[in-house]
């Protein structure tokens, strides 16, 4: 009797059951771990958001407008070092322990810096005195020097960025991919999101309590110190726990063949390419190029519009812990709204096609800035506190930024994530690890430190303490153009992706009929052998 293959038709799943969870039972064992995985890093990737934000936009002498400079000057040149060494592991160690050595350093840092850097801010930093006078002489890099004068600040904000770019885009996903095929992406993908957005909803609720507690304390005490600590305790945990789920993942998953198939299929063998090699190598892949153009679009678009609005956070919000206690608040509405968009979006990417799937992120960005950018710019006619619809014109564009916030990243992180991943399981492993890894690192960077190269130009030549807010006249067009170019390489990525996996499915199909034919032959050839 023929054994009875496992279901693998998405035609299985009908009615609510096909809407919320099309997972079979034996998938389980594959799925949930990796849904806690991606919970786990969603969770420290909030938390580390939040707070680097708010030491950065309180730092001495400080404020949104740092962030910029941060991002071009600090960000980017750490990107591209640790990809180049990424690379150079990559070629030395197997995939599981690059996973232990990459995330291990991260969680070091981040318990240092809570115990023993920021208690001691004071003897390692610059004197706001000192800053002040530097801002004063040096009025072109009136943003810049807080960057300096705070330094174990910025060394938090540049790994607290790497954690998004090198944990998530990089080792999640390379993973998922790499043990995930076509059809079980369709279904996985999107789940992924919302199982892993929970840890959104998980991490807001613990940044405004671990904020009420530090309010509480009496005033001779350190509030956001303490805050601090208990924040990075909570990353410390998650990032262990992501650890221990990775490692049994790899003695339980990927030895169950039902699961995973090393190996499975036809792949193109190359040979291991060096830096340069890699570098190369992307930019003669029109297909890679496509990508990286969605990434560095939409991380302009997003560092464009996030700028300003932190900004107007700080006005509303001066003290750190009542900056972090919103944001907090922020995140448990992303998280929220994500989860809700990652069931809407889930089914869209089983029922569209992968174009019209990716093609309503920059549709959504677009949109939403544009009204935020309106906002800022006709409230920039007057005081911050002045009335506004029942409250003040900041309060206003901080509720606004804060919708645009949170329906961009839910689209981004429901259908922009998906469609992405998805676009790179048709290539061959090369592809897949090194070219992947140059894309996400080196091009969200890119589009981060695009958007703050824009940002940090303007304020050097103009020079002094002007704010972002005042540039909305500038910055709102660009993020128009910038989403136009986005929407259309995503329509040129669509017909090649589609084209890509046509040609997989017609070689497979090849191989099949080619070996359909070659059995009647091996089958006669032993009837006439055991004759």
């Amino acid at each position: 009797m023929a054994e009875k293959a496992a279901p693998s038709s998405e035609s299985v799943f009908k009615g609510l059951r096909g809407i919320f969870w099309p997972i079979h039972g034996f998938e389980l064992k594959k799925f949930l771990p990796m849904g806690i995985m991606m919970m786990c890093i969603l969770f420290n990737y909030t938390i580390l958001r939040d707070t680097k934000d708010t030491l950065m936009v309180h730092a001495p002498g400080g404020g949104a407008e740092c962030l910029s400079f941060l991002k071009l000057y600090g960000v980017t040149p750490a990107a591209i070092l640790f990809m180049i060494v990424f690379i150079k592991l990559a070629n030395i160690f197997s995939r599981e322990r690059l996973f232990y050595i990459v995330l291990a350093p991260f969680l070091i840092f981040f318990a240092a810096f809570a115990f023993i850097i920021y208690p001691n801010k004071e003897a390692l930093h610059m004197s706001l005195a000192s800053i002040q006078t530097a801002q004063a002489s040096l009025p072109n890099l009136h943003w810049f020097i807080p960057v300096v004068g705070n330094w174990s600040f910025s060394m938090f904000y540049i790994l607290s960025e790497l954690w998004g770019s090198v944990v998530l885009s990089m080792l999640f996903w390379q993973f998922a991919n790499e043990i995930t095929k076509v059809t079980e992406a369709k279904r996985f993908y999107g789940l992924f999101g919302m199982v892993g957005n929970i840890g959104l909803l998980l991490s807001g609720p613990i940044i405004i309590l671990t904020a009420k507690y530090a309010k509480s304390l009496p005033k001779h005490t350190d509030s956001f110190g303490v805050n601090l600590k208990l924040l990075m305790s909570c990353v410390l945990i998650s990032g262990l726990v992501a650890i221990f789920t990775y490692r049994w993942m790899n003695k339980n998953v990927l030895t169950d063949p039902a699961l995973y198939q090393p190996g499975q299929g036809k792949k193109k063998e190359k040979a291991k390419l060096s830096v340069l090699e890699s570098f190369r190598y992307i930019l003669k892949n029109p297909y890679l190029g496509l990508i990286a153009i969605l990434v560095v679009s939409y991380g302009v678009a997003i560092n464009l519009v996030e700028g300003v609005w932190k900004g107007q956070i700080k006005i509303a919000f001066p003290d750190m812990n009542d900056y972090n206690m919103f944001m907090g608040q922020f995140s448990t509405w992303t998280g929220a709204i994500t989860i809700l968009l990652m069931v809407v979006g889930n089914n869209i990417l089983r029922k569209l096609s992968w174009t019209k799937a990716a093609i309503l992120t920059p549709i959504m960005v677009l949109v939403t800035s544009s009204i935020f950018f309106f906002v800022v710019w006709s409230g920039a006619k007057s005081t911050p506190f002045a009335p506004l619809m029942g409250t003040t014109v900041v309060l206003v564009a901080v509720l606004v930024g804060q919708i645009q916030n949170v329906l961009s990243k839910g689209t981004k992180y429901s259908l922009f994530d998906s469609t992405k991943q998805m676009a790179y399981i048709p290539l061959d492993q090369e592809a897949k690890v090194k070219g992947q890894g140059a894309v996400e690192v080196i091009g969200g960077r890119a589009g981060k430190s695009g958007g703050a190269f824009i940002q940090s130009t303007l304020l050097a030549v103009i020079g002094g303490s002007v704010s972002l807010a005042s540039l909305t006249f500038i910055l709102g067009p660009l993020v128009i153009v910038i989403c136009s170019v986005w929407a259309f390489s995503v329509l040129g990525l669509g017909r090649k992706f589609s084209a890509l996996i046509a040609s997989k499915e017609a070689e497979k199909a090849s191989e099949q009929a080619t070996s359909a034919k070659a059995a009647p032959v091996t089958a006669k050839a032993t009837a006439e052998a055991s004759n």
